[in-house]
């Protein structure tokens, strides 16, 4: 595990601790590289600030900032585009960057659906997708070439989502869910003990819990349902190299 390097590519500030902050902080302290590359808000910006204690927690080194708008507003990257309108093409460049500087083992990012659908979710999955594999091509881009071994796709299973959901409200889940069927995951990891850190990363994004958000949601759980989310993460793998790391991660 030592010798294991591993990107997170995430949509905002807080989905570091959210999605992937047990497997930042398990391989962190197992002497692996680890880094997270944030594809919305800019730097000097409250979310910045935050999420710059949130990795220095989960020990992931700075922040590395694609410098895009989010969805929902151009305060978070003041004079940039949005994300979502931002030329497909230039947003990859500019992972492809962070990978072939980083040159990790694994590229983690969400499933298809986003984790939740949320657009600039979906928008970073497939921005992800087509990084990892350009990234590959000296043909493509500037800077040498770096194939990632293997990309992990954070998910839930969606035996988890309805369960919680029917002891939340006391109904049957309805609508469109989060997560995928239960058999499609295969890489579970427990990060029991680094809940406690997952949890002090999570609450370094203040500005969150004070807008109302994923992270209310979570803060307002009753401790023995949030313990049991924080404890677990879930992946899709898929080896992107020959080789693979079916050991590794």
């Amino acid at each position: 595990m030592a010798d294991l390097s591993l990107l997170c590519v995430h949509a905002h500030p807080d989905d570091e601790a959210i999605w992937t902050g047990g497997a930042l902080a398990r391989y962190a302290d197992a002497g692996a590289r680890t880094a997270v590359v944030t594809c919305t808000w800019a730097e000097g910006t409250r979310r910045a600030e935050e999420l710059e204690r949130s990795l220095a927690i989960l020990g992931a080194g700075a922040p590395r900032l694609l410098g895009y708008a989010e969805a929902r507003g151009t305060e978070s990257a003041p004079g940039a585009p949005r994300l979502l309108d931002a030329p497909f093409d230039e947003a990859v460049g500019r992972l492809v960057g962070h990978i072939r500087e980083f040159r990790p083992d694994v590229v983690v990012t969400y499933d298809g659906y986003g984790g939740y659908g949320h657009p600039d979710h979906l928008h970073v999955h497939r921005l992800t997708l087509a990084a990892v594999e350009a990234a590959g091509y000296e043909q493509l881009y500037d800077g040498d070439p770096w194939r990632p071994r293997a990309l992990a796709m954070a998910t839930v299973p969606r035996s988890l989502v309805t369960e919680i959901w029917e002891e939340l409200f006391g109904t049957a889940a309805t609508g469109t869910l989060p997560g995928v069927p239960d058999d499609q995951i295969d890489t579970t990891l427990d990060v029991k003990p680094w809940a406690d850190r997952k949890w002090a990363a999570l609450l370094a994004h203040e500005s969150e819990i004070e807008r109302g958000s994923t992270m209310t949601m979570l803060a307002a759980l009753p401790q023995a349902q949030r313990d049991r989310l924080l404890a677990t993460e879930w992946y899709i793998r898929r080896d992107t190299a020959p080789g693979g790391l079916r050991d590794a991660f």
